[in-house]
């Protein structure tokens, strides 16, 4: 696989962040915490988009304690899966924020039992790729020449399908496997990322649309939800002995938020064997989160399940 490497970038090399304004979904735990834990220790605001209120304010003042400046920090209620949450939330935000600088499409949910959102939809492809489908179009006008969208995915986005064309498929009424419904849900936030830099540039827009993955990462989403042999392996043997801590983890995302030289376009990931660990590198989305067509028919579809139009046309 070809790369570019971005020489052994740390955190270190984010440059100052005074008085810009960050979005970051799932901020309380995991690479959301570490990225908005970073991104306020250069001096970035950061309002954490969170699920729990509570969660979130108990993470503020664990951060205070930490030597971040709380008065940088904003909590903020929404869920992902559902999207009455999100538009709520978009509107909130609109209200108090003439201007945001970075969003950053982070949270995320990993292999549970089939279940169903609010609005019927599959819970992972929901969460992961839906409400921050939604929420980008809804917050995009919000978002200066120089602004940023980035969006996590997965290395197992590789692993992943789109079956565009079958409705039930794509609920699992059929078939649900919990991890490849994963897989597609992080391939969603692959397609995504990618159309929506081919539709900024045909717009003419200067916000780049950016995306990352973490590699190999100890976090709580593959223990929180997952059952079976899975919870298993990444709980006795996965994380404790192959991942990488969180703050290593949300270098790539640090990097495409930050870095002046993270292009549109750019997907970054570790830059160490398989991509499951080290310094943030460029990488290959695969050959299908790459395909345009993929993108304007899940872009398609995105806009008719989530009912918000961007009004960017397919380049």
């Amino acid at each position: 696989m070809s790369r570019t490497r971005t020489s052994h970038w740390t955190a270190d090399a984010i440059p100052d962040l005074t008085d810009r304004i960050h979005v970051v979904t799932g901020a309380t735990s995991g690479l959301g915490l570490a990225t908005t834990r970073a991104l306020a220790l250069r001096g970035g605001r950061v309002v954490l988009a969170v699920r729990d209120e509570e969660k979130g304010r108990r993470t503020v003042a664990a951060l205070a304690a930490d030597g971040v400046s709380p008065d940088l920090l904003t909590v903020r209620r929404i869920d992902l899966a559902d999207l009455d949450s999100v538009r709520g939330f978009a509107e909130g935000l609109r209200a108090d924020h003439p201007r945001l600088d970075v969003l950053v499409n982070n949270a995320g949910v990993m292999g549970p039992p089939r279940t169903l959102s609010a609005q019927g939809h599959e819970l992972q492809f929901a969460a992961n790729h839906l409400g921050h489908f939604a929420l980008t179009g809804l917050l995009l006008d919000r978002l200066p020449a120089d602004g940023r969208v980035v969006t996590v995915s997965s290395l197992m986005h590789r692993q992943g399908t789109l079956p565009l064309d079958d409705p039930a498929a794509l609920t699992g009424e059929r078939d649900y496997a919990p991890m490849s419904f994963y897989s597609r849900s992080k391939l969603a936030n692959a397609v995504f990322g990618q159309e929506l830099h081919r539709r900024l540039t045909a717009a003419g827009s200067g916000v780049r649309s950016v995306l990352a993955h973490p590699g190999y990462t100890a976090t709580g989403l593959q223990t929180r939800d997952i059952t079976g042999f899975s919870r298993f392996f990444y709980s006795r043997i996965g994380n404790p002995l192959l991942a990488q801590r969180p703050e290593r983890g949300a270098l790539p995302q640090l990097y495409a938020a930050t870095a002046p030289d993270a292009a549109g376009g750019d997907f970054i990931g570790p830059d160490g064997l398989g991509e499951l660990r080290g310094h943030p590198t460029r990488v290959k989305p695969s050959a299908e989160a790459a395909d345009p067509e993929t993108g304007r028919r899940l872009w398609d579809l995105s806009e008719e399940l989530t009912g918000v139009r961007y009004g960017l046309t397919a380049s």
